[in-house]
């Protein structure tokens, strides 16, 4: 039992210091994991490191899942997975407590109007560059191909996005 309220304090104390869970929170998370509780070695701990640098997410949390289930199998994954988003989850609700107190408020709505235009403009540019990494990596019979099936599956045919990403998964399987 402490071993799990051990995964616990070290994910959640580096998710606290170490916002965002990037590359600011690996040296918290080494210290915990190497200095502190001896789970691992330096070197098993940079071969984790790298596993969790080359797939896709925060690099936080694969590192919790993965040192969690190493240390307390399934049970430890999920506490360690949990502490790490947990401080990120606790200052979430709190703003969102705040801004739903005050969402009345003609200021709350006049900065509303002001951020829903940038995140319009974010969105947009981080599908075209998606667009344009698609083209350089499978071609742009391949990425026009993938770009129409998946609108006309998710909009037209109201097909879950999960399933389109799963066929597109398979898709690009079978292509390379």
């Amino acid at each position: 039992m402490l071993v799990y309220w051990q995964l616990f304090l070290a994910f959640f104390i580096p998710g606290i210091l170490g916002y965002g869970g990037g590359p600011a929170s690996i040296p918290l998370i080494e210290n915990e994991v190497v200095g502190r509780y001896s789970w691992m070695s330096v070197q098993e701990f940079s071969e984790v490191l790298a596993v969790a640098n080359s797939l896709p997410g925060p690099i936080a949390t694969k590192m919790a899942g993965y040192i969690g289930y190493e240390v307390g199998g399934v049970l430890g994954a999920s506490i360690g997975i949990f502490a790490s988003v947990a401080p990120s989850l606790i200052i979430l609700m709190a703003l969102l407590s705040l801004l739903n107190k005050y969402k009345d408020s003609p200021k709350v709505k006049r900065i509303t109007l002001f951020v829903r235009p940038v995140i319009a403009i974010l969105l947009g540019y981080m599908a075209w560059r998606f667009f344009f990494e698609s083209y350089e990596g499978i071609g742009l019979l391949h990425t026009i191909f993938l770009s129409v099936v998946s609108y006309l599956l998710i909009e037209r045919v109201k097909i879950n996005p999960a399933f389109v990403i799963l066929g597109a998964f398979v898709y690009g399987g079978f292509l390379l």
